[in-house]
């Protein structure tokens, strides 16, 4: 595996990458980076493909634009199309996990020329809504449930951000630890933060790093976020209801190339969004796959990186997809 930048249309983007062969582009997620793909690289250079997975805008070593509108879905999804076409590619299959997933899923629905495959982790696809943007529908879902407000919701403050760098180490230490499989019932998070709390303060002061992270790796992160900050990660999140009133040309819209879902059966992401999985097929119109991992929860790729492995290569093999 090698790291280094490429220059695409406006934007220096930081890329992990190893093998030849058909391009797989591997798209993360909050808060992480490319070296969260590293057990995916590996064994997809070993298969005999190209292997890419960039830290994405506003994270890592790839450019951080200021203005929270650059960050719009249009965006994340024009970054992938001049990342695939500046490594001199046609066509690739996209990974996507956490925001990296619906970035993913939107790269395949309106790039299908491009992107001849989708393979999504975590997050389901979800359809435009028809009756509003989506931060109003995410404030009446945490209303009926009582448990207080979705964090997202809360990320929409222009200075959310600014909880996550009074203390990065901490911050990632409790976001790995609130999200992870082997975290016991009751000290997960829900999603939901309760009056007078944040999405840090509600995690358990003793929150250990999660048994598949190392302290090498964690200082990976923790030096990355320390050096570039949170805001343009929680920028991605500030875009939601521009993302919807941009993409009403999408209404509707299915995702027409070959897919796959996988997902944590514990991971908290499913309180929230989970009710999109029964349907995905309604939506993906040739799902070849969809999987819930037992016992397994939000980081999945490095919770359980032998089981994605054997499922992404699987779906890779399987006719029309590469």
């Amino acid at each position: 595996m090698q790291s280094r930048t490429i220059q695409t249309d406006g934007l220096t983007q930081q890329i992990l990458e190893a093998g030849s062969g058909p391009l797989v582009l591997l798209i993360h997620g909050f808060p992480e980076l490319g070296i969260s793909w590293r057990a995916q690289v590996q064994a997809l250079a070993a298969a005999g493909f190209h292997a890419v997975a960039p830290d994405m805008r506003g994270y890592g070593g790839t450019d951080k634009p200021g203005d929270a509108a650059d960050y719009s879905i249009l965006h994340l999804v024009g970054d992938m199309v001049d990342l695939v076409r500046t490594l001199g590619q046609t066509s690739c299959v996209v990974v996507g996990h956490d925001w990296g997933a619906p970035v993913a899923w939107h790269c395949a629905l309106t790039r299908p020329d491009l992107f001849r495959a989708v393979f999504g982790l975590s997050v389901p696809f979800q359809p435009r809504r028809p009756k509003g943007p989506p931060t109003a529908a995410m404030a009446a879902i945490a209303r009926r449930s009582g448990l207080g407000e979705l964090y997202i919701n809360q990320f929409q403050d222009p200075d959310a951000h600014r909880a996550f760098e009074a203390d990065p180490a901490t911050a990632l230490r409790k976001g790995f630890y609130a999200y992870d499989g082997a975290t016991p019932d009751g000290r997960q998070s829900t999603g939901f933060i309760p009056a007078g709390e944040n999405f840090i303060s509600t995690v358990p002061e003793d929150a250990t790093l999660p048994p598949w992270m190392s302290d090498t790796h964690f200082a990976e992160y923790v030096a990355a976020f320390s050096a570039g900050g949170f805001k343009g990660p929680l920028d991605w999140y500030r875009q939601l209801d521009a993302n919807w009133r941009a993409t009403a040309f999408l209404q509707d819209a299915r995702i027409g190339v070959p897919a796959a879902f996988v997902v944590g059966e514990r991971d908290p992401v499913r309180h929230y969004a989970g009710a999109h999985e029964a349907g995905l097929k309604d939506w993906a119109l040739d799902l070849r796959m969809q999987v819930v991992v037992p016992g397994a929860g939000h980081w999945i790729q490095q919770e359980r990186s032998d089981e994605v492995n054997r499922l992404l290569l699987e779906f890779l093999r399987m006719p029309g997809v590469v």
